[in-house]
């Protein structure tokens, strides 16, 4: 029994149970992240490399197959594949992620076999950081539910996403695994244990301090007179997937916005309703129900932001067409003011890659189209809210948000259609990832989803008010609208870079000591 207990794949298991066991879906018992990731650096620190590489393939297949599972009904249930594709599909995607935890584990083991206990404490975060920002960028990027996001209940730990991000606060609970089982694996020397301990208390003392005080501050600056506010007005359609894009159901769904949308006006006025993701499922510039949103903000001070498909016809010759996933902004002359095309686009989702080698995947896009993706210009300005938008995924992605804050935006409002993920834990995630775009700018961040979770996240990262999944809902907030830079949307963005090339490169030092080693043992 004890050797099974100390087998190493079975400790890489217990670590993929206990990250799913920190995540929304899993118990969010999110104190488990500072010991999730022990049980593996048992399991690989005496591991022969292969081995090592193995426990975090292991281990990472167990954390996402429990973390992804909604795939299968994203593909399955909406995407219209049957099983033998939708499963094998979420297993690949699965064992794509865990490939990062492999290479983390490989690399980890020739770290902690070559560099004092001092060092390997500093080097393995970043090597983890590093690992999660590559997975960010590399094929249009997939960097979904990084383990800092499972704090996003807890924004009075979460302040320092201000200097270095999400991958701030991942730092730190990687950093905390390391120090557990650095002073659990041997027996050291007290000189040994202070070295240890006296940098992590410092560290973790100051992000500590740092995230309290940075938190009050930006609670006290929300509440100041001399802050900007706008107040802002939510509408959760709950359009059914299946028949949201029916041309039958259209007026419907208008009709359903629409009366969502006048309690809101009836009980307490907002400047500006934003409705979801392709609230709209028409095209407005030729659709028939487009009269009616003209008709509600009109003779009223207000404006309507909504996410539709749109078009543009380059070539009238040729016949070619140009469609975006848009977030338009319908001002009250009747107009369609300022709009925003999409810029990062979902694979298989919103266009196919090498969609005339993969047939077989058209039903992913017949519902909404094969878009083009759009840029990031001006903000969409109505009274003092410069508006940065972020459709659906982008708000997986802080560079998008970095984007908007450096072009002007003062608020930021994520338009997205969440039914696809069914009643799952994804809506969740969703959410918990968008709580940090709002700490990393100091941004109030509004979010509109079709079948929710909406959701008015205040500057300080706190989750003023939310919905429920999968029902009407429509509510109204005052928005605080704050302008600046900080840290870390000037340089803090870089922490994760930074943090890939020092792994790496501590990382190949290692690599090359043990076969120096090896070598020299050989020739004896």
């Amino acid at each position: 029994m004890t050797s099974f207990l100390r087998n190493p794949y079975f400790l890489a298991t217990l670590t993929g149970l206990g990250l799913w066991i920190s995540f929304p879906g899993g118990g969010e018992i999110w104190p488990m992240l500072g010991l999730a990731l022990v049980p593996l650096l048992f399991g690989i620190q005496a591991s022969p490399p292969r081995q090592a590489a193995l426990c975090g393939l292991i281990g990472g297949l167990v954390h996402f197959l429990l973390l992804l599972y909604w795939i299968i009904i994203v593909l399955g249930t909406y995407g219209g594949l049957a099983w033998y594709f939708s499963v094998p599909a979420l297993l690949l995607l699965a064992l794509y992620m865990s490939l990062y935890f492999s290479f983390f584990a490989l690399l980890a083991q020739f770290i902690l076999n070559t560099f004092p206990a001092i060092a390997v404490l500093w080097l393995l975060p970043a090597l983890w950081v590093g690992l999660d920002w590559l997975r960010s960028v590399l094929f249009t990027g997939f960097p979904w539910m990084d383990l800092g996001y499972a704090l996003y209940k807890i924004p009075i730990i979460i302040q320092i996403a201000d200097l270095a991000g999400h991958h701030g606060v991942t730092y730190l609970i990687i950093f905390i695994n390391t120090l557990l089982f650095l002073l659990l694996k041997t027996r050291i020397s007290v000189r040994g244990t202070l070295l240890l301990l006296v940098p992590a208390c410092l560290l973790l003392g100051c992000a500590g301090i740092y995230s309290q005080t940075r938190f009050a501050e930006t609670n006290g600056q929300m509440a100041a007179s001399s802050t900007p506010q706008i107040t802002i007005g939510i509408v959760q359609g709950n359009i059914d997937q299946s028949i949201k894009w029916s041309p039958s159901q259209q007026s419907t769904t208008v009709q359903t916005y629409l009366t969502l949308s006048k309690s809101l006006i009836t009980s307490r006025p907002p400047s500006l309703i934003v409705w979801p993701e392709t609230a709209l499922p028409f095209y407005p510039l030729n659709g028939d129900h487009t009269l009616p949103l003209r008709k509600l903000v009109e003779g009223r001070d207000l404006a309507l932001l909504t996410g539709a498909p749109w078009y543009e016809i380059l070539d009238y010759k040729t016949k070619k067409v140009r469609f975006f996933n848009s977030a338009l902004l319908l001002k009250p002359d009747g107009q369609f003011h300022d709009k925003y095309y999409k810029v990062h686009l979902v694979p298989f989702g919103e266009y196919v890659p090498l969609k005339q080698f993969l047939p077989f995947l058209a039903p992913l896009v017949e519902a909404v189209g094969d878009f083009s993706a759009g840029t990031i210009e001006q903000p969409l300005a109505w009274k003092d809210a410069k508006t940065g938008i972020l459709i659906c995924f982008e708000s997986v992605f802080p560079e998008i948000s970095r984007q908007w804050v450096k072009a002007g935006a003062n608020i930021l409002i994520n338009l997205t259609n969440d039914a696809w993920y069914g009643k799952s834990s994804a809506p969740y995630h969703s959410l918990a990832m968008a709580v940090f775009r709002a700490v990393e700018t100091r941004r109030s961040l509004i979010r509109s989803a079709n079948t929710g979770i909406s959701a008015f996240v205040t500057p300080a990262g706190t989750i003023d008010l939310q919905s429920e999944i999968f029902i009407p809902w429509a509510a109204a907030r005052a928005v605080t609208l704050m302008t600046g830079e900080t840290f870390w949307v000037r340089y803090g963005y870089l922490f994760a870079p930074v943090c890939l090339t020092i792994g790496l490169f501590c990382s190949c030092l290692a690599i090359v000591r043990r076969r120096r080693e090896t070598q020299s043992a050989d020739n004896k």
